[in-house]
């Protein structure tokens, strides 16, 4: 048997670390961004089939009495995967459990989170591409079985503790999907979600939405021209608005394109929506590597940028404009990104392209 000390020290794990205090922490009603976020879904904008198919999904538990099983969002920062777990969380009418997967640092921090859930809560883990497998490992049977497994004691002593849990949903989101492992993909039986980019038109919808929350005056004008800018993202657009918004205070002026243009134009936010690093790396692979092929690590180094840096924040959106394109040699410039630039495109590019 275990001595006193040795429980001591194993109820120590069951303690949870400042970062998960923090990361699990209410936010405050005065956030500006927790102000703009949708509370209801007739006000959540874009995403049709998810809102669809998560209808569903609880409606159909409602009526059994019993949560909905496990949620996953994937996609680009930014696009409503957070907002979706609130929604949900309060079409349910239970609370929801918020945490990342870098602050969940040991098994007691999710034995923490687990056993302090009320029935009928959600458990929303953001980024769980980066729990540590031992993490995945106990987060197994809990989503499954409802059941926490927690050995005490080490060596020949130890022992097998199984703790029922509260009936509950997991919700998480990742930017990285293909980072999660199979079998933690494989327990997400209420479904994985994909979120898309936003058309021109819902964005519009969303900074319409803003501004009056905002109490901004602001003209069509100056939402269409926001909506252009805003790399077909909700945060983009929400960004770019407030940038906006603070300099047409001071200009004692209401939102128009022109003001929209001004403002943007000192954020070096051009037409499309390209920053100067997204622009610089088009001019890098134009004119160092002569247009393409060339390799994200090649882009990287030219920039001096990290290459996850590139072909996660950069590189998605440059590839939905067609200004980029993937070969199997590597990346390629379109003649619309030379158009973009005021260049003139080599007459050998399809071949590239190839």
């Amino acid at each position: 048997m275990s001595s006193d000390s040795e429980r001591d020290d194993n109820m120590d794990d069951f303690i949870p670390s400042p970062e998960l205090l923090a990361a699990n922490a209410p936010v405050g009603a005065g956030f500006l961004d927790q102000t703009l976020r949708p509370a209801s879904w007739d006000e959540y904008v874009g995403q049709n089939s998810i809102k669809n198919n998560l209808n569903i999904l609880i409606q159909a538990a409602k009526e059994r009495g019993t949560p909905p099983e496990h949620v996953l969002f994937y996609g680009p920062p930014g696009l409503g995967k957070t907002t979706l777990a609130h929604l949900m969380s309060k079409e349910l009418g239970g609370a929801l459990r918020s945490t990342s997967g870098p602050a969940i640092e040991r098994v007691g921090d999710l034995a923490a989170l687990l056993t302090n859930l009320n029935p009928g809560d959600i458990l929303f883990i953001d980024e769980i591409h980066r729990l540590s497998r031992a993490i995945e490992e106990v987060l197994y049977p809990a989503m499954e079985s409802g059941v926490l497994n927690i050995i005490i004691g080490k060596g020949p002593s130890a022992r097998t503790l199984d703790l029922p849990l509260p009936p509950f949903t997991l919700v998480a989101a990742t930017t990285r999907v293909a980072d999660l492992s199979a079998p933690l993909r494989s327990r997400f039986s209420g479904g994985v979600y994909r979120l898309e980019f936003y058309s021109e038109e819902d964005i519009a919808n969303i900074v319409r939405r803003s501004a009056k929350i905002l109490g901004v005056d602001v003209e069509e004008s100056g939402i269409t021209e926001i909506a252009m800018r805003s790399r077909a993202t909700p945060r983009t657009a929400n960004y770019l608005l407030k940038r906006s918004r603070d300099y047409a205070q001071l200009k004692r002026v209401p939102l128009s394109e022109k003001i929209v243009s001004e403002a943007l134009g000192m954020l070096e936010v051009d037409e499309l929506g390209l920053t100067p690093i997204d622009r610089k790396l088009l001019q890098v692979l134009i004119e160092r590597f002569n247009g393409g092929p060339a390799g994200v690590a090649a882009l990287a180094a030219a920039l001096s940028e990290e290459p996850t840096t590139i072909s996660e924040v950069h590189e998605p959106f440059l590839l939905q404009l067609g200004l980029i394109e993937r070969t199997p040699r590597g990346r390629v410039a379109t003649a619309k990104a030379y158009e973009h630039l005021g260049l003139l495109a080599p007459a050998n590019l399809n071949e590239k392209l190839l």
